[in-house]
């Protein structure tokens, strides 16, 4: 097929999902996998895509992790993680236990159980915040305290990911050394990010760094602000993609660099702003931040970020005896997943967070979503690398759309509970920021 027809048919799909998903309430990406496995199956879409496409979907996956971690509010972030480490640690350990059991059992092969318990770890962070706002709780603690644990989560799967995928994939021997120097690849990896965050782009310089001339002047807000600003979406995607292509480096996916940029760069960085003239003549200030979030955020979400998951649908062809062989996989790992993620989740909230009974629910429940890092997992582990065998990655895949169908469901059906629990406590609960 033409690479642009592959292309154009791809990005109409990518409009009827999120058409789809307004009508639905639910997350675009549940579309953009039914959809390109629709269009594989009748034949429209190829299911082995082209070397353009794979490139544009392997640019639309490093620009979503890249807004992923833009996203987060670095200070609000670091202030929730003391409240937060329980929900995210007991959180993952549940659901990852359960995937690795079942997938264990079922085909014995330790690779494969790893990948799918990473897989099932991380949760979809945006389609509970999605779900909270359509309700008018985005603003409540439960949502601060979801989205702290769920940035954890992610983290920590990248890190596993970055660790495990070589050796599952046979790149290198499971040794205790290499296992050890991979690990400290990871770490070494993360503390050079960590100290391009901390000492070189500072909201402020270190004292150390105004004692070297050529360096004082170095900051991301300069690199950001030069020219007023009007390069600052360019200047941070090639930012996005230098650290991604470091993460590459050290051998891992381009993806944790780019989510690791992500959480380096913080609003203040772009301490600018212009004034620019309108077609009227009349003077408009241009907010520098608040554009570059805006272009970022269209382009990760709307035409290119989505063309990863449409591309990732067109996998998923139907073998009614192959669904039928796994629907019992799929039916144990939904609910064993379902019962111990909400049973975690909520247990830590209730007794290392501080949070009542309705809260901790709350939270539980708004951890059940499956989304973007799950499927960069499957993505990594099926189709770059061949670890998960057939039936493993559909078991995944249905079983990562049944949980979120799960999310906006169980959030609906709470809320009265959680109102009627919370809001004696305080009248302005939902109204508040936390």
């Amino acid at each position: 097929m033409d690479p642009l027809a592959h292309l154009a048919i791809i990005w109409a799909a990518v409009f009827g999902a999120v058409v789809l998903a307004k009508a639905t309430r639910l997350t675009p990406v549940l579309y953009f996998l039914f959809l390109g496995s629709l269009l594989a199956n009748i034949g429209i879409l190829p299911a082995e895509s082209g070397a353009f496409i794979r490139v544009f979907a392997e640019l639309g996956i490093i620009f979503i992790m890249f807004a992923l971690g833009f996203e987060e509010s670095t200070d609000n972030f670091l202030a929730s993680v003391k409240r937060s480490w329980g929900i995210a640690l007991f959180g993952a350990l549940a659901p990852f236990a359960v995937a690795y059991v079942i997938a264990d059992y079922v085909w014995d092969d330790p690779n494969i159980a790893l990948m799918c318990g990473l897989a099932m770890t991380a949760t979809a962070v945006s389609l509970t915040m999605v779900s909270l706002q359509s309700l008018g709780l985005q603003n409540s603690i439960v949502a601060l305290r979801i989205m702290t644990s769920a940035v954890i989560d992610d983290i920590g799967a990248l890190i596993m990911v970055a660790i495990v995928v070589p050796l599952a994939a046979g790149e290198e021997t499971f040794t205790l050394l290499s296992a050890v120097t991979t690990a400290g690849k990871a770490v070494m990896f993360f503390v050079i990010v960590s100290l391009i965050g901390v000492w070189i782009f500072p909201r402020s310089h270190a004292k150390w760094l105004k004692r070297v001339p050529w360096l004082q002047h170095l900051s991301l807000q300069t690199y950001l602000t030069f020219d007023k600003g009007k390069y600052a979406t360019l200047a941070i995607l090639l930012a996005a993609l230098a650290v991604g292509l470091l993460a590459h480096y050290f051998g891992f996916h381009p993806a944790v660099g780019a989510y690791m940029a992500g959480l380096i760069v913080r609003e203040e960085h772009f301490q600018l702003k212009t004034r620019t003239i309108d077609e009227f003549g009349r003077p408009v200030e241009f907010n520098v931040y608040a554009e570059t979030k805006r272009i970022v955020d269209n382009a990760a979400f709307c035409w290119v970020g989505p063309v990863f998951f449409v591309d990732l649908g067109t996998k998923i062809l139907f073998d009614w005896d192959l669904l039928t062989d796994i629907m019992p996989y799929v039916i144990a790992m939904t609910i064993g997943i379902a019962v111990f993620q909400v049973l975690s989740a909520g247990l830590a909230a209730r007794y290392t967070s501080g949070m009542n009974f309705a809260e901790s629910l709350m939270i539980g429940f708004g951890m059940l979503g499956r989304a973007e890092l799950a499927f960069v997992v499957i993505d990594i582990a099926y189709v770059q690398h061949s670890i998960l065998n057939r039936e493993a990655f559909f078991t995944l895949m249905i079983t990562a759309f049944f949980l979120n169908i799960l999310v906006p469901i169980t959030i609906t059906w709470w809320k009265p509970y959680y109102l009627k629990a919370t809001q004696p406590r305080d009248p302005n609960y939902e109204k508040s920021t936390p």
